[in-house]
This record gives C-alpha cells, sequence and structure tokens, in this order.
C-alpha cells in the first residue's frame, strides 16, 4: 500500500502541470498560437539542451551488464512492429500515423517516472541500469522514429532516397543533440561551467514546459473520439511491452537487478515526448494525449504487479 501511494505522489506533478496547461487554455483563453509556440520551443530548445548534456556524460556511465539494451530495445522493436501492424489494420493510418502510433506503444516516461521509481522500488544500485537506457533509448528510438517518417516521406530504396532520409534525420534538433552530445562524451572531456549551467537550466525546462504544452493541446480536443486507439496503446504499453522484456532477458539470462530495472522501465506511463512528436507531426494527436493520461493512471496499479511477477520469478518476494 505504502509503494502505490508512492507511485500516486510521485504523478501528482505530471497531472498538475498538465492540469495548468488545460487551465491557461479553457479558463485563461490563451490563443491557439501559444500552445503552438511552445511545443516548437520545447521540441527545438528544451529536450535538445537535455538530450546533449544527457549524452556528454555518456562515458562516465558505471559499468552495467549490457545485455540489458539486448533484452529492452529487442522488445521494443517488436512492439513497435506490432503496433505499427495494429494501426494499419484497425485504424488505416498512414505511415507517419503508424510510426507515432507504434513508438506510442514503446517510448516510456523514462526521466520524470523512471528514475524515481527505479530508486523507490529497487534502490541506489538500480540507477546505473536505468542510465545505460536512458542513454541509449534517447539515441535508438528517437533515431527510429525520424528515419521511419522520413523513409514513408520518399518511399522508396534509392540513393537519392537514402541520401535525403540521412538529411532529414541530421536537421532533426533532437537528434542532432544527440549526436553531438555522444560525440563530446566520448572525447573524455568535460563540459565548461559556462556551457553546461546554461544546458542544465534549458534541459530543465524541456519536460515541465511539456507537460505543460500537453494539457493547452488537451483543451482542443475530445479525448472521446479516439478513446480506441488510446486504449490499445495502453495495452500494449502497460502490459505487452513488460512482458516482452521480461521474456527477452530471463531467455538470455539477464541478472535480477538488471531485469527488475527494465521491466520497470517498460510498464511505465507513456512519455510527453511522443505527444511532441505527434504533434510535430500532425498525426494521432487525440488518441497520443489520452493513452499519456491514461496509462500513466494505470501505470501506478500495472507496475508494482509486474515487478512483483518479475521478483517472483527469480525466487524472491519482495525487494
Amino acid at each position: 500500500m505504502n509503494a502505490f501511494l508512492h507511485q500516486l505522489a510521485l504523478g501528482a506533478p505530471l497531472f498538475a502541470l498538465i492540469l495548468t496547461g488545460y487551465l491557461l487554455m479553457r479558463v485563461g483563453r490563451w490563443p491557439t498560437a501559444m500552445s503552438q509556440h511552445l511545443t516548437r520551443f520545447v521540441f527545438s530548445v528544451g529536450l535538445p539542451a537535455m538530450l546533449f548534456r544527457m549524452m556528454s556524460d555518456l562515458s562516465h556511465l558505471p559499468p552495467v551488464d549490457s545485455r540489458l539494451l539486448i533484452a529492452f530495445f529487442g522488445a521494443c522493436l517488436g512492439i513497435f512492429a506490432l503496433g505499427r501492424l495494429l494501426s494499419s489494420r484497425l485504424f488505416g493510418l498512414d505511415g507517419i500515423g503508424q510510426t507515432v502510433f507504434g513508438i506510442g506503444c514503446i517510448f516510456s516516461n523514462n526521466v520524470m517516472l523512471g528514475l524515481p521509481l527505479a530508486k523507490a522500488y529497487l534502490g541506489d544500485q538500480a540507477i546505473p541500469s536505468v542510465a545505460l537506457v536512458l542513454v541509449f533509448n534517447a539515441l535508438i528510438l528517437w533515431t527510429l522514429i525520424s528515419v521511419s517518417v522520413e523513409w514513408y516521406r520518399h518511399g522508396h530504396l534509392s540513393l537519392k532516397g537514402l541520401r535525403d532520409t540521412l538529411k532529414g534525420v541530421l536537421r532533426n534538433p533532437i537528434i542532432l543533440s544527440i549526436l553531438a552530445g555522444t560525440a563530446f562524451g566520448l572525447s573524455g572531456a568535460a563540459l565548461p561551467e559556462v556551457i553546461d549551467s546554461p544546458l542544465h537550466m534549458l534541459g530543465q525546462t524541456g519536460m515541465p514546459l511539456a507537460l505543460v504544452a500537453l494539457g493547452m493541446s488537451l483543451a482542443e480536443y475530445d479525448l472521446r473520439d479516439q478513446w480506441r486507439v488510446s486504449a490499445i496503446i495502453a495495452v500494449l504499453k502497460l502490459v505487452i511491452l513488460p512482458l516482452a522484456i521480461l521474456g527477452l532477458a530471463r531467455l538470455i539470462g539477464l541478472p535480477r537487478m538488471e531485469t527488475m530495472v527494465i521491466v520497470l522501465l517498460g510498464s511505465i506511463g507513456l512519455g510527453a515526448n511522443v505527444f511532441l512528436m505527434a504533434r510535430q507531426f500532425k498525426a494521432v494527436e487525440g488518441g497520443i494525449a489520452g493513452a499519456l493520461i491514461v496509462s500513466t493512471v494505470c501505470s501506478a496499479v500495472t507496475t508494482p504487479l509486474l515487478l512483483a511477477i518479475t521478483a517472483h520469478g527469480f525466487g524472491i518476494a519482495g525487494r
């Protein structure tokens, strides 16, 4: 019961920020353009600053069993493909819509919920594994998003198509920040304080403002119009993905701690980043907005349950 209440408390700031954005639009009567401009700032400045700073610490991450990446991202890629297939068959979405739907089934709120929940449930020893997933989560999943969308737009296997795809990826501020941060991190150098401090301050605005932008945009939609989309994304995200992660982790013999960490990260609510992407590409916005709220609320129950199942599989009751 204490763990359940603790998780509810961790989710409260999310809902407070979302509600703030919603009230600004509904009660404050802010113009729609404010929501659009805020989304653009978050996508082009706030999140890139956070990701560059995160990736610049790549060489300083403590060692963990790197096979956790195989289990976590192997399951993510499989569920991404399943999500694309279901979105095409059930809802007739185009390539961009399929990408947004698929990424909604696998992209967790790892920064705002993953880190505190991992520390609460598994202790400080879980943090190195979480950090490794966070770094590669940004690199692999954001690259997957951009490549998938650009590939759909060009639609053919030609040198020009490949070149245009690469150019489109490299123009994405999210991808640019990841690649630049990785290159800097591998150099072993430390960011000068005069650069690190502003990046830190800008990066801190990314996720909170993303949630405010979400709330502002929620005021524009009747979420009931896409409730089926939201429900299917939530089921794939909260149930199918973590079970797939658990299955792969046990198959390759991953240790208990790494397994618990990636199951936890796979089981938590959808990240607000996906809504920003949906807004950017103007695809499945209402469905993603609903899935973000539904998955965040429901994960308060599903995450502890899945952790208990995982621990039981290792013959351990509780922590």
